[in-house]
């Protein structure tokens, strides 16, 4: 068969038979009277055997190897174009997210693309101040997209650099939260903590309703963060975890806090204060505990917690006996003023 017909059978183009040929890796075995190459079946399989190995990634030298070597193994080879496919992949997949990254910022010209590469390159610096001055850094009418900030959110792990993004995803206002709520359901801890005290800087109504997702997450700390800035937004719900970390001495002031915050709305007092009575019940023994929920009381209004203030007076624990002289001592003095 003349290299022509080989050429539209195999779909190699006869430039490149005859590159095989100058190279000795196929070598057609017979001529015709004019002279032309002339391929035999063998020669035609051995093409095809050529065009198999080069689809895998090898060279036209390691194909030679493989064809005409019998000792030449294959595994080793194998794993490392494995390996180089992967890393290729890899810049590959870089390289669509940047691209996408430009395309959802909608770049109304050059100076946008180039702004939001040099963005991403900061971004994605080795050092934490370099990262961190970079979200800084941004003009007030050319906020960091929101795609680009949550993704920055869920990765860091520099709190310094984790503060000023949440600060410009917070700029942002509710449509920031979209780009960063699906943290809080990842499967990695220290995602759903990113994406919780991300969420928790955002006003939005989209924010409130997150954050009581992550009301029960099984992990307490995002719980915990949940919590606190639910309770700072009058939510209820957060009430039992902000009971629960006054107990725990996790965060116990500031849930304190927020629970006597809570307290003044009318219609919460008595709740919250049912549920630190019923702690004091269930830590009899345990003084930490007792004083902790006591020094939680002085946030509560003293119409209502009086009356448990004076009955801790007399407390077999003499340190939640002496806070709650004292608390009571407070609230007599400023009813009195």
């Amino acid at each position: 068969m003349l290299i022509g017909e080989v050429a539209r059978r195999s779909g190699v183009s006869t430039r490149m038979l005859r590159h095989y040929d100058s190279l000795g890796l196929v070598r057609p075995t017979g001529r015709t009277v004019g002279g032309y190459r002339e391929y035999s079946a063998e020669d035609i399989r051995r093409i095809f055997h050529v065009e198999s190995l080069r689809s895998l990634g090898l060279s036209l030298r390691q194909v030679r190897r493989a064809l005409e070597d019998p000792a030449f193994a294959p595994s080793a080879l194998v794993g490392d174009l494995i390996h180089r496919t992967e890393d290729r992949l890899k810049r590959e997949q870089e390289l669509l997210d940047r691209l996408r990254t430009v395309d959802a910022s909608a770049p109304s010209g050059w100076q946008g693309v180039l702004r939001i590469v040099e963005l991403l390159h900061g971004l994605n610096s080795s050092s934490a101040a370099r990262r961190q001055q970079t979200v800084l850094d941004q003009a007030e009418d050319l906020p960091v997209p929101h795609a680009l900030l949550a993704e920055a959110i869920l990765a860091e792990a520099d709190p310094n650099v984790a503060g000023a993004l949440r600060w410009a995803l917070a700029r942002s206002g509710g449509d920031g939260v979209a780009s960063v709520a699906s943290g809080v359901y990842s499967e990695n801890v220290d995602v759903r903590r990113r994406a919780v005290l991300a969420i928790a800087e955002i006003s939005a109504d989209a924010a409130t309703a997150v954050l009581a997702d992550a009301l029960g997450d099984s992990d307490p700390t995002v719980r915990r963060h949940a919590a606190l800035a639910l309770g700072g937004r009058g939510a209820t719900e957060a009430v039992p975890t902000l009971v629960e970390m006054v107990v725990d001495g996790a965060n116990d002031v500031e849930a304190a806090e927020v629970l006597g915050a809570l307290s003044l709305e009318p219609g919460n007092a008595a709740r919250i204060m049912s549920a630190l009575v019923d702690e004091f019940a269930g830590h009899t023994a345990d003084s930490a505990v007792r004083i902790r929920l006591t020094q939680a009381l002085a946030e509560m209004p003293a119409t209502i917690a009086q009356g448990t203030l004076r009955q801790l007076t007399i407390d077999d624990e003499r340190a939640v006996a002496v806070i709650a002289a004292t608390l009571v001592a407070a609230f007599e003095e400023r009813a009195d003023g």
